[in-house]
């Protein structure tokens, strides 16, 4: 097992000696990238472990940047989904009283959007719970809403009929 480290000054691993070969197949690592052997507490050049200096070789080497010589590998990224995002807050505004009802609309929409996206893409969104967050409390909105609508016509019935 080995350790990197990456262009960004970030270390990565530990990685298997076929993961780190494939790196610097894809020029993500090469000869001068700053190696730490499992066992071991010091870092060299990947140029110096016996049995990854020829696979280093024999590729050449890919660009470089300034800061540490060595390319980073580049890992997975994630985002986080911005429907999901904005359910949340739709959803928060929804319990506010002043147009409530339209924010809780708004937030059970674009929460329902969020984890629709995030379901077709769980490797490149995460929010889930942000999502289901904002559905809830959209829902909540919505429901305190409706019964202090009925309430209001209640009162104003109530008030009419006492009128009389």
């Amino acid at each position: 097992m080995y350790k990197i480290i990456g262009a960004d000054g970030r270390e990565y691993g530990p990685v298997t000696a076929d993961q780190l070969r494939q790196w610097i197949r894809e020029g993500r690592a090469n000869g001068q990238t700053n190696v730490q052997v499992e066992g071991e507490t010091t870092w060299k050049p990947l140029s110096s472990v016996p049995e990854l200096s020829a696979d280093a070789a024999n590729l050449g080497a890919p660009p470089m940047t300034p800061a540490t010589g060595a390319q980073a590998p580049s890992l997975p990224t994630t985002k986080t989904c911005g429907m999901a995002v904005a359910g949340l807050v739709m959803g928060i505004l929804s319990l506010i009283q002043c147009c409530s009802f339209i924010f809780g609309i708004l937030g059970v929409t674009f929460s329902s959007i969020g984890l629709s996206q995030i379901k077709k893409q769980p490797a490149e969104l995460m929010g889930k719970g942000l999502a289901i967050a904002g559905l809830i409390t959209s829902i909540a909105g919505l429901a305190i809403n409706i019964v202090l609508i009925i309430v209001y016509k209640a009162a104003i019935l109530a008030a009419l009929a006492g009128c009389r």
